[in-house]
């Protein structure tokens, strides 16, 4: 079973990595077009908004409640009964999504209001900044039904994970980056307000990725009539797990709208100075930490399904270790090289030197909690494939408050930075929550093994920090560097660190069946 875990876990790294890269692009054109102005500030803040009630009722909370449960229907239960269930979810998600979409496109100046409250202020008092509240609530009104979309675009990768079809996917939001790009480069020229351009690739992105699922649902005959079934067992056990989960899964992006509340009191560019950081982050972290996540929650469902604590045991050491492994690097990496990656992604057109320089502040922020995002993903199906979703919402709240508590001591003197920074330190706080439930309630604690190659890696990675931190130039030489001179040498430092903590990895006597064992 660990090799199936390894190559799943490997078949979705590379078509997240396809999906990731081609988010840089998009990042890149947009940064070009926009850089880190009002405009750019707007467009994340009615991206963000979505894309938060995606992670409640897409491949967030509902997968974490839909999988388990479907996973023992077809353990257990007859085809048809599977199907039944797959009805019965689709068109009960599907009404309450629906109901959902129709108010956020018409509630949008709400909403606008609501987590933007900076720009509304100032609409109310006639400053220049409102004008970013209007341009907001109209760019909600098309951004919202990306709502729509990817939920059932999630509900269909969710079932197709349970067959074992990860790639499918994890392929599938390469169509959201290049209906963004598309619409940037060819819509936006053509349109008086080019933001406007971004937005209507968010709406046709939604569109694709759900329309791609289709066929692979008809493969696996799982494409079934959407039926209302609020009553029906299957889907109540799901909405019972799925309510806390809701919350808990989603701390994190509760937090960044949070961030994101206060921000819009801050200087302009703050609100695109966090999200250009924070993209740098997501990369690893959805290369490893949520690759990974996805492919050991139906493992874990299976095995606590078939009562085999001690394999369920053995699959989270495995996810632990697995994306320490990688974490640990790209922690140090991003932190070390902060500036000169962002030099070489963003700085063009609008973005600026100087915008490079505040987006470093914050990326080191979020970089210092990387650990604890990858674990927070790992640790968290430990308890949904256990079908206890109450727990987590538990430690989640903590966190959740904690962030906040973070926010107002750090934001006042650290400004943008200090969000980033209260969010990597609750983040760091929900992982040792869960870590120490588990470990509690006698489900998982790390073995001797994982923990003395944990403290080897840390040594490999401490010596990688070190020699990257040596040949770093200085920021004038990076700029007085072309564009190709920069990108030669970011990706030498890049491909030499790798090698480093690889050889120390090497010397210190790991060897790759070290990563086997789930």
């Amino acid at each position: 079973m660990s090799k199936r875990l390894v190559r799943s876990g490997l078949v979705v790294s590379a078509m997240t990595l396809v999906s990731r890269v081609l988010g840089l692009v998009r990042d890149v054109v947009v940064a070009n077009l926009m850089g880190a102005g009002a405009a750019a500030d707007v467009f994340f803040l009615a991206n963000k908004i979505p894309n938060f009630l995606r992670r409640l009722f897409a491949e967030g909370a509902f997968a974490q409640a839909f999988v388990p449960v479907l996973t023992e229907y077809q353990q257990k239960e007859s085809e048809s009964a599977v199907r039944e269930l797959i009805a019965r979810v689709s068109g009960t998600l599907g009404v309450i999504v629906t109901l959902v979409t129709l108010v956020g496109v018409i509630a949008s100046p709400v909403l606008a209001a609501l987590f933007g409250t900076g720009w509304f202020v100032a609409w109310l008092g006639g400053e220049p900044e409102g004008e970013k509240f209007l341009l907001a609530a109209l760019m909600l009104k098309i951004t919202f039904p990306y709502l729509w979309f990817i939920t059932f675009t999630a509900l269909a990768g969710a079932i197709l994970n349970t067959l074992g079809r990860f790639a499918v996917a994890a392929f599938t939001p390469v169509f959201l980056n290049v209906a963004i790009i598309g619409c940037a480069l060819w819509l936006s020229p053509q349109l008086a307000r080019p933001e406007l351009g971004l937005a209507w690739g968010v709406f046709l992105g939604g569109l694709i990725q759900f329309l791609f699922q289709i066929p692979f649902l008809l493969q696996t005959n799982t494409l079934v009539r959407p039926r209302w079934g609020w009553h029906h067992p299957g889907v109540t056990k799901i909405r019972t797990l799925m309510i806390p989960a809701m919350f808990g899964v989603s701390v994190s992006q509760i937090n960044l709208l949070f961030d994101t509340f206060i921000a819009s009191f801050l200087m302009t560019g703050s609100i695109s100075w966090l999200y250009y950081s924070d993209r740098l982050l997501e990369f690893p972290l959805g290369l490893f930490g949520i690759a990974i996540a996805t492919v050991i929650l139906p493992a874990l469902s299976r095995r606590h399904a078939a009562d085999d604590p001690t394999r369920f045991a053995t699959t989270m050491d495995w996810g632990v270790r697995s994306v320490l492994l990688v974490g640990i690097p790209a922690m140090l990496g991003l932190m070390v090289l902060a500036q000169p990656m962002l030099m070489v992604l963003f700085m063009r057109g609008e973005f600026t030197v100087g915008d490079t320089q505040m987006a470093a502040m914050s990326l080191l922020a979020y970089a210092s909690g990387l650990l604890s995002f990858m674990l927070v993903k790992v640790l968290a199906p430990g308890y949904f494939a256990r079908q206890d979703t109450k727990t987590p919402v538990r430690y989640g709240i903590i966190a959740m408050v904690a962030n906040m508590g973070f926010n107002l001591l750090l934001a006042i003197p650290f400004g943008y930075v200090g969000l980033a920074l209260a969010t990597s330190a609750s983040a760091t706080l929900n992982a040792l929550l869960l870590y120490r439930g588990l470990n509690r309630q006698g489900v998982f604690s790390l073995s001797r093994t994982s923990l003395g190659l944990i403290a080897r890696m840390a040594l490999a990675g401490a010596a990688m920090a070190a020699l990257l931190l040596w040949l770093c130039p200085e920021q004038a030489q990076w700029l007085s560097w072309s564009l190709l001179e920069r990108i030669s040498h970011l990706f030498g430092l890049i491909g030499l660190g790798a090698v480093t903590y690889l050889l120390a990895l090497g010397l210190l006597g790991i060897r790759p069946r070290h990563l086997k064992g789930a």
